[in-house]
């Protein structure tokens, strides 16, 4: 179901990872790509792996809620891995007339979707340990010194929360309606790609109806609230960097140079 996805999700909690400054989580998330795409061996991978293993775990996000995030990307997942598998040329480990997989293209197709699902969970807790606002609030921090080039931060950083925000409400109005449509008997299921592409039209029309309702409520809201963008304003609370962003950022920096030395000494 559309409403198991939890792309945008904040799930409540007192952990470290919540209680951290988001210009930090930010941070921490940019070196951890940045330390999965450099992993080129089992033994980095492994140690990527584990290094997302126990974030998750420091961040007390329920498995079920991962699981979750991952679900709707299985087919990405699969695809790339099935893409190496036959595209990747190499010696033959697999070979029945036209069927080839190679002992490089297995190889790469594994190492690939395992980065790409580090990458979707270390992705998923920056949003599962972050509310809308404090995120809101970060991202504006990190844009402010581009307002000097006439970047404008606060409106930015606005948008992205917001739609952000609103990936949840509109996957729960899309399930509605396709449950709504199909009570009257529309098949969603059965039938070509042609024939169920044709049958997403009934729900196309109504979701995007609902969509810019939504957004015209949202604009009447905040200007009966007097808002007029992020000059002038100010906030209620300040962010600060405290001991375990310093520490977080630390760690995950020495994560980055360990991935680098096996990299540079090809462990």
């Amino acid at each position: 179901m559309l409403t198991d996805m939890t792309l945008g999700q904040y799930y409540p909690g007192e952990s470290v990872l919540h209680h951290m400054d988001p210009r930090a989580k930010i941070f921490c998330m940019m070196i951890a790509v940045i330390t999965i795409f450099s992993s080129n061996s089992i033994y980095s991978y492994l140690f990527s792996t584990l290094f997302v293993i126990l974030t998750v775990a420091i961040s007390r996000v329920p498995p079920v809620m991962i699981w979750r995030a991952v679900k709707p990307l299985w087919f990405i997942l699969v695809f790339t891995m099935l893409i190496h598998f036959f595209t990747t040329p190499g010696t033959d480990l697999i070979a029945y007339r036209w069927f080839h997989i190679t002992k490089e293209g297995f190889t790469n197709g594994i190492f690939m979707t395992l980065r790409l699902l580090l990458l979707i969970i270390f992705a998923s807790l920056l949003t599962f340990t972050t509310s809308p606002i404090i995120l809101t609030d970060g991202i504006e921090s990190i844009l402010t010194p581009l307002q000097r080039f006439g970047v404008p931060a606060h409106e930015l950083a606005m948008m992205m929360t917001i739609a952000l925000r609103f990936i949840p409400t509109l996957l729960e109005e899309t399930d509605r309606i396709m449950k709504a449509q199909a009570s009257r008997g529309a098949d969603f299921i059965n039938g070509n790609f042609l024939q169920r592409a044709k049958s997403m039209i009934p729900i196309m029309v109504p979701l995007f109806i609902s969509s810019f309702r939504r957004a015209d409520d949202l604009a009447t809201a905040m200007e009966a609230r007097c808002y007029r963008g992020g000059e002038g304003r100010t906030k209620m609370t300040q962010l600060s960097y405290g001991t375990r962003d310093y520490t977080a950022m630390t760690i995950t920096i020495v994560a980055l140079v360990i991935v680098f030395l096996m990299r540079y000494f090809s462990i």
